[in-house]
């Protein structure tokens, strides 16, 4: 008797025809499909399946609220799902929703940015544009290019040939707070015309009078010291400098120069023209508490 018989005289099962076929090696979500008559390749549904590649412009709502400081990723989740924030003007409630970082996030209507904040304050020379745009010849953005990665703008407007302090941030409540004509932040200019400045119209100007129904206020007026009265210092809240020129075209004066030497209690001390600084904390505290 063959030693691998038993005593009814049948072999162990080895053949093809047996129901316990050992099993192949292969492993499993690749192995090929024995078929009869060959091999065929592995189903689709056997396939492993591949995550999809995350886009690198979009980030997680609850991590760009986290990043912009407000409160911590969990936090924020709860002030997802509470309905308490806005993506492009629609309620977000989803969690793991994804957001681009130009996208407009607002937490309880409040602006969001999920960017460090910065804060530069340029010395601007003539020249340059005012403004954010390309196609512009030379801008002041060119001149601030180096000195920060978050995406900064200008707060109000100098002329191209108007010169002196600017200031640049991406925060956006001190962008309101210059903009706020009753409790902004003055800036003082140091102004030269093509002639003297009557006594009556600086007292005019002081006085505050009205162009095609619409008021001109101004903080301060006064002759420059030790200069000639062509030479004038103007403090105004007024974010931008068109102010200025109705002033002059309207009492019939020509502004040959604007420089602006102080925004609040910030001046051009240390601060050459054409560059920039970053604000110290305890300037930014005191502009915050102007």
């Amino acid at each position: 008797m063959n030693r691998h018989q038993g005593s009814s005289g049948k072999g162990k099962a080895s053949g093809r025809g047996s129901n316990n076929t050992r099993k192949t090696s292969y492993a499993r979500g690749n192995a090929p499909i024995k078929k009869q008559g060959g091999y065929t390749k592995p189903s689709e549904a056997s396939k492993p399946i591949m995550p999809k590649k995350s886009n690198p412009n979009e980030i997680r709502l609850n991590k760009y609220i986290a990043n912009s400081g407000i409160c911590s990723r969990r936090e924020a989740d709860v002030h997802i799902a509470t309905g308490l924030v806005t993506v492009n003007g629609k309620v977000i409630t989803e969690m793991g929703y994804k957001v681009k970082l130009n996208d407009e996030v607002r937490y309880d209507g409040a602006r969001v940015n999920p960017e460090k904040k910065a804060y530069v304050l340029l010395n601007k020379p003539k020249g340059f544009a005012t403004t954010t745009s390309e196609g512009k010849g030379r801008t002041v953005m060119d001149l601030v290019a180096n000195a920060t990665t978050s995406r900064i703008r200008p707060i109000g407007r100098l002329g191209r040939n108007s010169k002196g302090l600017l200031l640049f941030t991406n925060d956006d409540q001190i962008h309101d707070k210059f903009t706020n004509s009753k409790n902004g932040v003055a800036r003082l200019f140091h102004i030269e015309l093509d002639k003297n400045l009557k006594l009556e119209d600086l007292k005019k100007i002081r006085e505050g009078f009205k162009v095609e129904g619409k008021l001109i206020a101004v903080e301060e007026i006064s002759y420059i010291d030790g200069a000639s009265k062509r030479e004038i210092g103007l403090k105004i809240k007024n974010t931008g400098n068109t102010i200025i020129r109705t002033i002059f075209d309207y009492l019939k004066y020509e502004v040959v120069s604007i420089d602006c030497v102080a925004i609040g209690h910030l001046t051009k001390k240390d601060i050459p023209r054409g560059s920039w600084k970053h604000l110290t904390e305890q300037e930014l505290n005191t502009l915050k508490m102007l």
